[in-house]
């Protein structure tokens, strides 16, 4: 272990070095979520978002001091190390300072420098670069060969080397790159004969920002446009007051004689070499600021989406609505199988078309009869194609018939996605692929959590430019996101999935299935020690695993809580200590009897840590808490209005359905997704829209602007600015 990246890091996220040790010896054999709930007295009580930064920050850490490693090694071999050199190698604290300082040893390619050292020109170069008293052109004579047949050519030669030499000075590049951090604009323009049909970079075709100013998400947009060869971009800089910094190091020692050829050489060296590569360096550090910052919203959003609270015990009518091939219709019973199927066909075969009485009046019954027949509780209508209309049919219908039921628009991002895979034809393979999608449409709703963890996160609609991040990190994020968030609430392992398991501490996909495929076989678990028996499933996975794992109705009290095995015996110890029993977890008598307990005398009575014995007594107080609880439920609705009907400064009520850098959408009830931009949050300033709002929040907006033509809509949340 590292001792000086310990304690860099202990600076960086003011936590003690004994901590970042910690974390970092219980990582190399413990699940961070494992670490994090049941690790506390070890950790001082670090969250998770805190352990998987400390893994990360020390990997990279590592992966600069191991790069500093070659590169003194590199340099040694060559005999060229110097104290100096060696003192700023070591001293460097980004990776980009380190190649600056390797770049002039490195083993170059064939460039006009390296051919002019085989023409045999350095000692030209050298002799320009030592204010020589004499004309150049006298001297060159000196280098004429086979290969040079002119004193031009060999001054050319040898102005290349100096080019090269002056492109390589790490000290130079340094002062240039932040010069051009703090000066450089980014631009772009419209390209020749380039055509955006939509108008998607209409904004981008003459833009124009300093490079310290701009959002990350501009960066990404920009990037965007360039690979789709609409948009040219750039960085421009005013590059004589550049040239002014470079002669700082370029011109140090030239003479009257050698200042044209040191001049020349240097703003070649300039415009070939050192701005494209500064250039290139600043955009992609650029855009990796931008990804970190799309991942970090995208992974927010997620988490939130996964925790919106479920829909308990009620039975859901799944609608996926369409035009030409009508809507498919599911109704799942509470624990999510599938009761009955059918297809109506409320509209036309296309928009704005009539439909015929006979299919209105059967679709009307059909619906009618499913809501009666299984007591349905809610409809769940998906918001892709005929969204708009299947709302308006659901919501006549309801008035009209007078139905005992609610409705709610439930996003469908990600839907047809799951209905294809091979997950869901094992689960369906008798169902065509919208079939599926209906029973995901309803269950999605009803457990959000369980349903939406079969879908790659990518396909869930609640990210910014994802697709023009790097994936291999979008993946890596987002695959933490949704481990955190299954932990977080815990898994039911009697009637989960196996995708759901598969995101549990400890288990992989494959002990995931064995633990449905034994499920299945023998019944329901009726103890979490009946799991060890589960097959790949060793005793270090069970102890990661087990108390994410949860058996509501099994032998022992205990299993259908956090509590983890390893704390049983101290927590029957509480529990006798308090004049109660294992069957009176949960009871009043118990959370009366536990709220008279000193945590800190308590503790040291049963040998166990303060932090895991707040943990013990809130789980025996809560033993069926679930964490999605604290969120807003989905706002279920039996009216319905069209963007027509909205007008200035009316008060909506409307669901938080996408968090993007520049604002939040909400989903008010009409076709279209209303933007309440950042500046529209809160009369005081927003760092960003995630310090607001959250996916699945209901939120009181009001009408600023609506463009029924372009199908846009404008809200606020303040009032008073209408």
């Amino acid at each position: 272990m590292n001792q000086i990246i310990v304690k860099e890091l202990s600076q960086t996220l003011s936590i003690k070095p004994s901590q970042v040790e910690t974390v970092l010896s219980l990582l190399e054999e413990n699940t961070v979520p494992f670490i994090a709930r049941y690790r506390k007295e070890q950790t001082g009580n670090l969250d998770e978002s805190i352990i998987r930064e400390i893994a990360n920050i020390y990997e990279a850490a590592l992966k600069l001091e191991n790069r500093k490693a070659d590169v003194l090694r590199l340099i040694e071999e060559r005999g060229m190390l110097t104290d100096e050199l060696k003192q700023e190698i070591v001293s460097a604290t980004k990776l980009v300072d380190v190649e600056d300082l390797y770049r002039p040893f490195k083993e170059k390619k064939k460039t006009k420098a390296t051919e002019a050292i085989k023409k045999g020109l350095q000692e030209l170069a050298d002799y320009l670069n030592q204010a020589p008293q004499n004309d150049p052109l006298l001297e060159a004579e000196k280098y004429l060969n086979q290969d040079v047949l002119t004193t031009e050519e060999a001054l050319q030669g040898a102005m290349d080397i100096i080019a090269e030499i002056i492109s390589d000075h790490p000290q130079s590049r340094k002062r240039l790159r932040d010069y051009f951090e703090r000066t450089a604009q980014m631009t772009s323009t419209l390209k020749k004969d380039a055509v955006d049909e939509k108008l998607v970079y209409q904004d981008y075709y003459a833009y124009e920002t300093p490079l310290k100013q701009i959002k990350p998400f501009r960066v990404l947009a920009l990037n965007r446009g360039e690979k789709d060869n609409i948009l040219k971009v750039g960085v421009s800089v005013d590059d004589e007051l550049v040239l002014k910094e470079l002669a700082y190091f370029a011109k140090k020692n030239v003479s009257e004689y050698s200042e044209p050829y040191i001049d020349k050489a240097m703003r070649d060296g300039y415009k070939r070499l050192i701005k494209p590569s500064i250039e290139r360096e600043i955009r992609s550090a650029l855009t990796e600021v931008a990804e970190i910052q799309a991942i970090h919203v995208f992974g927010e959003n997620l988490h939130q989406l996964l925790l919106q609270p479920p829909l308990k015990q009620q039975t859901i009518l799944g609608v996926d609505p369409a035009y030409r091939t009508g809507c498919k219709c599911a109704v799942v019973d509470p624990l999510g199988r599938l009761l009955e199927k059918t297809v109506i066909y409320p509209h036309a075969l296309r928009p704005g078309e009539g439909v015929s009485a006979d299919k209105l009046k059967h679709a009307e019954n059909t619906i009618t009869m499913l809501v009666k027949k299984h007591h349905v509780d809610t409809i769940a209508i998906g918001n892709g194609t005929a969204s708009r209309e299947t709302e308006e049919f659901i919501g006549d219908l309801i008035a009209k018939e007078k139905l005992n039921v609610s409705y709610s628009i439930v996003s469908e991002a990600g839907a047809s996605v799951y209905s294809a895979s091979i997950l869901a034809k094992q689960e369906f393979p008798d169902l065509n692929v919208e079939e599926r999608s209906a029973i995901s449409i309803a269950r999605r709703l009803q457990d959000p959590l369980s349903e939406l963890v079969k879908i790659d996160p990518k396909s869930l609609g609640v990210g910014q430019y994802q697709h023009d991040v790097t994936a291999s990190k979008l993946t890596e994020s987002l695959l933490h996101v949704v481990e955190t968030a299954v932990n977080q609430v815990g898994v039911n392992v009697n009637i989960a999935s196996a995708p759901l398991l598969s995101y549990v501490a400890g288990l992989s996909s494959n002990v995931a299935l064995n633990i449905v495929e034994m499920r299945d076989q023998s019944g329901a678990f009726k103890s979490r020690k009946e799991l060890k028996k589960v097959k790949g499933l060793g005793p270090k996975g069970y102890e990661q695993a087990i108390g994410f794992l949860r058996i509501l109705d099994g032998d022992h009290p205990l299993d259908k809580t956090s509590i983890h095995p390893e704390s049983y015996s101290a927590t029957e110890a509480l529990i006798k200590s308090i004049g109660c029993t294992l069957k009176d977890v949960g009871t009043p008598k118990m959370i009366d009897a536990l709220n008279t307990v000193s945590i800190g005398s308590k503790a040291l009575e049963l040998n166990m840590g303060e932090l895991t014995l707040s943990d013990v007594v809130d789980a025996l107080k809560q033993p069926l808490r679930d964490p999605r609880d604290q969120f807003d439920a989905p706002l279920l609705k039996k009216g319905l209005l069209k963007l027509e009907d909205l007008k200035h400064g009316m008060a909506l009520q409307g669901t938080v359905r996408n968090i993007v850098d520049f604002g939040a959408f909400v989903d008010c009830g009409v076709k279209t997704d209303g933007l309440v931009h950042i500046s529209e949050m809160a009369n005081r300033f927003v760092k960003h829209p995630l310090d607001v709002v959250k996916i699945g929040q209901i939120v009181d907006v009001y009408v600023k602007a609506v463009d029924v033509q372009r199908q846009r809509l404008q809200l606020t949340m303040l009032k008073e600015r209408l």
